[in-house]
């Protein structure tokens, strides 16, 4: 069982990009399971994501990168064991670092057979310039991007040329050794792209 988590601040789009990741890759005859990690008081991306077929477990009462660890931990070794999906996909909340999950996954994996794929992390760039410049904003947006294999310049379609060259200028300083992909999950630019790197990635686990 491989993990790819989808990381990235509050409104950035993640749960549009794992709806259309998780059923790109069960296109390709992958079984994908999908983590979500509400903290609100209605888990509402569970539901949207259930509605396209993908199945679901959430993870409430807190932050699985500190709160809640113990139960993610559970959780997936109940999936592993129920269903054993090739592929967990883990939607953290907005304000994680996935590297802590990354280290409280390995920490737990010797309870059952698991392995990390790629951390996605997506970057919003109508909003690139207020992520990078408030400072308290900027240190955690920085810590997610630090930590991505793959960096998604999201709502790619919704911004100019000169912007998007900004963000991606902007990220790459960050963690220069992370694949940067533009990408409009409402016109499909760059979701096929980021679909077999994210693909190519787990495959070489």
């Amino acid at each position: 069982m491989k993990l790819i988590q989808i990381a990235g601040w509050l409104g950035s789009g993640k749960t549009t990009l794992i709806i259309a990741l998780g059923k790109g890759l069960s296109e390709r005859g992958t079984k994908i399971a999908i983590l979500v990690n509400e903290i609100g008081a209605v888990p509402v991306d569970g539901k949207v994501i259930q509605e396209y077929g993908l199945t679901v477990k959430e993870i409430g009462g807190g932050c699985i990168c500190c709160q809640v660890a113990g139960n993610m931990l559970n959780t997936l070794k109940l999936l592993s064991e129920s269903q054993n999906p090739d592929i967990v996909i883990v939607e953290p909340t907005g304000v994680a670092v996935p590297g802590s999950i990354r280290d409280t996954i390995l920490k737990g994996a010797r309870q059952f057979d698991i392995s990390m794929g790629p951390i996605i992390v997506l970057f919003d760039t109508t909003r690139e310039d207020k992520l990078l410049n408030y400072d308290s904003l900027k240190r955690l947006v920085s810590a997610q991007l630090k930590d991505a294999d793959i960096i998604a310049l999201s709502k790619a379609d919704m911004v100019t040329e000169e912007v998007l060259k900004r963000a991606g200028d902007a990220v790459r300083l960050i963690n220069p050794g992370a694949k940067v992909i533009g990408l409009s999950t409402q016109t499909g630019n760059g979701l096929s792209t980021l679909i077999q790197a994210a693909h190519e990635m787990v495959v070489s686990v």
